[in-house]
């Protein structure tokens, strides 16, 4: 573990427990987006283009030299209820762009509690159909996301396969929520080490996403999913995490079910300290180990 990052545990613990004092979503995506407006800007060689795809807040990502037939859906954390594309998750992504040497396209898909599941899930779907009808081709496509991105990264992929959808080339998910349940041991286990997320807290604020619906619905927690063919996945956890056993069943299950997938475990790191990679010397490398990850298996329709 590097001095920047246990330096920065302490502060990310206090952010945390001050944000989440007010357990009202409302106030604290307010809060986050505050917080948001304090990230650095873009460097200049980064291209963000703001759009729209078939109604969904949208961005492009990229970065130069970028294989333009290439493209990862990217699916933002913050439990469904905050963040965005635009602002908590810009430096994430153009770094992404870069490592993995292709364009992102980062969603603001629609957030609960005004928009319950399954209302993440389809706006995912129908980024995902959008590129399909655009022409990029499936074997040049990767879903990625975090945290909560992370599960619907899953989610969403089991309902791609499930509409006889071509599926993507990869799937990558960081310090994915897999299990709105909050079953893990280490809900229980990590809940004095996560400096990020209250391991207490987890199933409050799956409620404000399910509202009812079964916690344990695939498409809302694909940790109790049918897994069998989906693409090559890399998994990305801290053993400190309160969702560290999230990944962990993940890849045991995507393991028995026949896919190919990788769990990467880091020593000591706060929840998605990939987003953190402009302090962190270990973001940095997470984020080049996705790139090596996509680069391996996403084609490309570039003719040469």
């Amino acid at each position: 573990m590097s001095i920047q990052s246990a330096l920065v545990k302490p502060v990310l613990r206090v952010i945390s427990r001050t944000m989440t004092r007010d357990t009202d979503p409302l106030a604290l995506r307010k809060a986050v987006a505050s917080t948001a407006k304090r990230m650095p800007p873009l460097p200049d060689f980064v291209t963000m283009d703001i759009t729209s795809i078939d109604g969904i807040p949208a961005a492009w990502f990229d970065t130069p030299g970028n294989d333009p037939s290439r493209v990862i859906l990217y699916l933002h954390g913050g439990g469904y209820l905050f963040c965005s594309a635009l602002t908590t998750h810009r430096d994430l992504l153009w770094r992404l762009s870069q490592a993995a040497e292709c364009r992102v396209l980062a969603i603001d898909y629609r957030l609960a509690p005004e928009n319950p599941f399954p209302a993440a899930v389809e706006d995912a779907v129908k980024a995902y159909r959008w590129l399909l009808d655009e022409g990029y081709a499936p074997k040049c496509l990767a879903i990625a996301g975090d945290s909560a991105g992370g599960g619907l990264t899953f989610g969403s992929a089991l309902k791609i396969r499930d509409e006889n959808l071509p599926l993507p080339a990869a799937l990558v998910g960081m310090s994915p929520w897999t299990d709105l349940a909050a079953t893990g041991a280490s809900v229980i286990k990590n809940a004095k080490k996560d400096a990020l997320i209250p391991g207490d807290g987890l199933r409050e604020g799956a409620e404000y996403y399910l509202q009812g619906e079964d916690p344990k619905n695939p498409y809302a927690s694909p940790l109790y999913g049918d897994l069998a063919g989906l693409p090559p996945t890399l998994l990305q956890v801290s053993n400190e995490e309160v969702l560290l056993d999230d990944s962990r069943r993940l890849a045991a299950k995507m393991k028995n079910a026949g896919v190919p997938v990788l769990l990467d475990v880091w020593k000591g790191l706060p929840h998605v300290w990939q987003a953190l990679a402009m302090l962190l010397p270990e973001g940095r490398a997470a984020i080049k180990g996705v790139g090596r990850f996509l680069r391996g298996h996403m084609k490309s329709n570039l003719s040469h």
